[in-house]
């Protein structure tokens, strides 16, 4: 008899709502894989094997909580997928995070950010690391558009600033994409040959974002009905996607049935469909990238 294949163990966060949970449900139904959901609260509803974690992004004292519970849980087994799903839709000047950070600059790119490095080094060989950003990081509404890095404001938010309201949300997912390519050129991801890959899932419909209002349920309803189908016309990357299209096309890019060419860790839904275009050019700056890598290190207190 031959020998039995080892359990792929999968770790995600954002798993319990939206495309998340599409995504989770197609992961779980893989043979042999054992899944890990960091989330908030407790009473979450998944499928049935599912562990579930406390996670709470929006306080780094938790993330850390999260990674050491999870190591212990593992103990020498390693992590063979990686989704850094969960996110924020914007938050306001005045809404921060348990360590006094602008909230969606915590919750999306700090957590994510001290998450990938606490667990990377659990992480097996031809593992794969999944970082959901977004054609946001490079909108078509040049004002919103972050022009260059402006982590103090996007930190420590203002009111009109880059850093509070629907720029908050752009600039965080430039920050998912620059470490997502920060990661791949670690000499550690190469020599383990861990595939670092940045995900945009498209305009994806029934999205409001954590703890949303009615009020702004509503206010993004009325976008994906009006303004979006519009702008889908002159930029088809924005054209609207189902959550459960969406999630299923995140569980093909973690499962692997999706990957991007060599030399290229963007896979971005256009009109539904898997492409591979560059990131931003300010993404693509090196010199960006390590400010982003070493100023974040610094607000988490890493070497």
């Amino acid at each position: 008899m031959g020998q039995a294949r080892p359990q792929r163990v999968v770790v995600m966060t954002g798993a319990t709502s939206g495309l998340g949970a599409h995504a989770l449900a197609q992961i779980v139904a893989q043979s042999n894989t054992r899944v890990f959901v960091g989330a908030r609260g407790s009473g979450r509803t998944v499928p049935e094997g599912v562990e579930v974690l406390p996670l709470e992004l929006a306080s780094l004292a938790n993330v850390r909580a999260f990674a050491d519970a999870l190591t212990r849980r593992l103990g020498d087994t390693r992590i063979n997928l990686l989704v850094l799903n969960a996110g924020l839709h914007g938050s306001n000047a005045k809404q921060r995070s348990a360590d006094g950070y602008g909230l969606t600059f915590a919750v999306n790119h700090l957590a994510h950010y001290l998450l990938a490095q606490l667990l990377l080094p659990h992480m097996a060989e031809h593992s794969r690391l999944v970082i959901t950003s977004s054609n946001m990081h490079n909108p078509p509404f040049k004002r919103i558009a972050p022009k260059s890095l402006d982590l103090q404001e996007w930190a420590h938010p203002t009111p009109n600033g880059s850093g509070a309201g629907i720029r908050s949300y752009t600039a965080s997912k430039l920050c998912n994409m620059m470490t997502a390519l920060s990661l791949a050129r670690l000499d550690e991801v190469k020599v383990r040959q861990i595939n670092v890959v940045a995900f945009n899932p498209g305009l994806t419909g029934g999205v409001a974002g954590r703890d949303a209002s009615a009020l702004q349920r509503a206010f993004v309803k009325a976008l994906t009905r009006t303004v979006f189908p519009l702008i889908g016309l002159f930029r088809p990357e924005f054209v609207m996607n189902t959550p459960e299209h969406s999630g299923n096309m995140l569980a093909n890019v973690a499962l692997g049935a999706i990957s991007p060419p060599p030399g290229r860790i963007y896979v971005s839904l256009v009109k539904g469909e898997p492409t591979f275009p560059d990131p931003s050019e300010l993404a693509r700056s090196q010199e960006a990238q390590d400010r982003l890598w070493r100023e974040s290190a610094a607000m988490l207190g890493i070497e």
